[in-house]
């Protein structure tokens, strides 16, 4: 007998979560992931690595806490927001008993994460605009109910309007969870700011990012001080480490927040240039909105161009398997060159 049949049926049917590393490839130019094209230059410094670092270190909360324009016990550091997804399923559902709600087409982490704890998972696809469905949600049965935003591939915002009827319309039934993983590069659309007047919104962030720290593992949930609470009940003891709590501290302060709001404007602007090459072009049919470190593109052909930028050492994100999402293909914002590189090779094709 094959070990494996000692797992739970759910976890030997599950198709675990497609990252850009397993996923793989091979070339030059990396644009599949999301990340900072540059590194930062932090260095841990400590010397007590035999000990077990603080649950919630205290500068890393308070800097995070600053930043975001909360109290301290507002906040929960994880190692990444993917494992406050996970925390937040795992501590507010039961299994095999509640649900969750996820907007297709979305992140992937949401579903998996459910599926693995053994929590349902319904779906109201996004409208023909790829924005949420706020009628919908609102009379949906779950214990939580997932939005992104800038959404991930498509890079839809919220109507904070639409979400206040939504929280009000599921207040003591469903935390609305807000991912929030790219809104440095949009930061007048967080809705942060609407924490204090809704204790079942729920808002994960990550350094990832715009912070440009992905190998760093430092995401952080932003909520009422209730569910922080219960959230600490279910995480790990240490979730993070002290060499990751000393260099997202420095990458939180003044210094820190310089470098990433320099950055910011820098993707930003790389990225504004590359839509409007790329509008252009007649191989191009669709530019989703773009309000994060990346653009969903849909092209005539999208096998044609993925197979061929490939081919010249450029890796893409492609997303035409997924619903609604036919020759689609998300290209990270990477430095200047890389972008330059992947737009003249796509102005190529438009050539051929």
């Amino acid at each position: 007998m094959s070990v494996t049949l000692l797992a739970r049926k759910k976890i030997q049917a599950l198709v675990p979560y497609q990252s850009a590393r397993r996923i793989g490839g091979s070339g030059e130019v990396w644009l599949n992931a999301n990340e900072s094209p540059d590194v930062c230059d932090f260095s841990y410094e400590g010397d007590e690595l035999n000990r077990y670092p603080e649950f919630q270190p205290e500068a890393l909360i308070n800097g995070y806490a600053a930043y975001a324009g909360v109290e301290p016990n507002q906040v929960l550091a994880s190692r990444g927001a993917d494992e406050a997804i996970e925390v937040l399923i795992r501590a507010f559902c039961e299994p095999n008993e509640d649900s969750i709600t996820i907007c297709a087409p979305t992140y992937g982490m949401y579903a998996v994460s459910a599926e693995t704890i053994g929590v349902e998972i319904k779906t109201v696809a996004l409208d023909a605009n790829f924005d949420p469905d706020y009628a919908a949600l609102a009379k949906i049965d779950s214990k939580i109910i997932f939005l992104c935003a800038p959404n991930n591939p498509t890079g839809n915002m919220l109507d904070e309007a639409k979400l206040c009827e939504l929280l009000e319309a599921q207040k003591d039934k469903a935390l609305v969870v807000v991912d929030e993983a790219y809104i440095e590069f949009c930061e007048e659309l967080s809705v942060v700011k609407l924490l204090g007047g809704y204790d079942n919104l729920v808002i994960t962030r990550t350094l990832s990012k715009a912070f440009a720290l992905a190998g760093l593992r430092c995401g952080f949930t932003v909520a009422g001080r209730e569910v922080i609470e219960v959230m600490s009940k279910v995480i790990a003891p240490y979730p993070i480490a002290r060499p990751v709590a000393e260099i997202a501290a420095k990458a939180l302060s003044q210094d820190g927040l310089k470098v990433m709001r320099e950055r910011v404007a820098r993707l930003n602007a790389i990225r504004s240039q590359a839509v409007e090459d790329l509008s252009k072009l007649n191989i191009v049919q669709e530019i989703f909105p773009a309000t994060g470190n990346y653009i969903l593109v849909r092209f005539d052909d999208s096998a044609r161009v993925f197979k061929t930028l490939g081919e010249q050492g450029i890796v893409l994100r492609d997303f035409a398997n997924k619903p609604r999402l036919e020759n689609c293909i998300r290209i990270s914002i990477g430095n200047q060159q890389e972008v330059a590189a992947t737009v003249s090779a796509i102005q190529g094709l438009e050539r051929t």
